[in-house]
């Protein structure tokens, strides 16, 4: 196979992860670790091939620039590369009693996403610098501006939720109470609010670094207002989601899964990989 099969194979693979993740972590749900674990580690060694291939290997030579890129594009990357393996996990467990018999798999889950959001804002960082270089400085800065302010609440709501959640969890399962204590109510109001904002900061993130990359050429039009339009909407319905709860509850919730949020930026990743084949062959 030569070098441009292995570069269209690659970047087609990496386009269906997050749909064949999707798929299989919501219509197939939780499966054994036996299982998913050795499938979760074979996709990451092809993600990563494919990666390769895409454009990642312009880091072999000595062209800082499109290295750079390529670095930052594939920090943007890793976090699905990470988040594949919910497609074994499935959606977290909706009682006491699932949640503390899988405990171990929940704290994995959400201490991945932890990695994820840092490797989310190591990627953001790295594209702001190049995009500065290329005389952008305003968007790209606000974008990074952003992220700061997410990543740190992003982990504090999955620490939350890995292990903060996993505590109480167990407490009620060995207690038999079924119910949550009135104390919890408000802890849970104050994560809701950390959550939307932290889910809300990283579509904005998304809409400046499009607008950055939009102006300096490396997003085209088409492109650009794709990114625009997921990420605008996405936006709205969280903001709505806060204010009018039951309206827009369902909605709320789906784009507030933290894999969802982290698709564009993963997208754009993929996206500049091939840019950077492009341009070099």
């Amino acid at each position: 196979m030569n070098t441009r099969a292995l570069n269209t194979a690659g970047y087609i693979y990496l386009l269906l992860v997050p749909f064949f993740a999707g798929v299989l972590g919501f219509g197939v749900g939780h499966v054994s670790y036996k299982i998913y674990i050795p499938v979760w580690i074979l996709n990451v060694i092809i993600m990563l091939i494919a990666a390769w291939f895409t454009g990642l290997n312009i880091i072999r030579f000595k062209n800082e620039e499109q290295s750079h890129l390529a670095k930052a594009a594939f920090f943007l990357i890793v976090p699905w590369i990470l988040i594949s393996m919910f497609a074994g996990l499935g959606p977290p467990p909706e009682n006491a009693i699932d949640w503390t018999l899988t405990s171990t798999e929940q704290q994995i889950r959400y201490s991945m996403l932890v990695v994820a959001g840092l490797f989310l804002l190591l990627g953001i960082a790295v594209l702001k610098d190049r995009l500065k270089k290329k005389g952008e400085s305003f968007y790209s800065l606000l974008a990074l501006i952003s992220i700061l302010i997410t990543i740190p609440l992003f982990i504090i709501n999955m620490l939350y939720w890995g292990f903060y959640l996993t505590e109480l969890f167990r407490i009620q399962t060995e207690k038999n109470i079924l119910s949550f204590p009135d104390w919890f109510l408000p802890v849970r109001q104050l994560f809701g609010v950390i959550s939307a904002i932290e889910v809300s900061l990283t579509y904005v993130t998304v809409i400046l670094i499009a607008a950055s990359m939009k102006k300096v050429g490396l997003l085209n039009n088409r492109s650009n207002a794709l990114y625009m339009l997921f990420s605008i909407t996405a936006l709205i319905i969280m903001i709505l989601s806060v204010f009018l709860t039951e309206t827009f509850k369902t909605a709320g919730f789906a784009v507030s899964i933290p894999a969802v949020p982290f698709l564009m930026p993963y997208i754009i990743g993929v996206n500049l990989l091939k840019k950077i084949s492009i341009t070099l062959n």
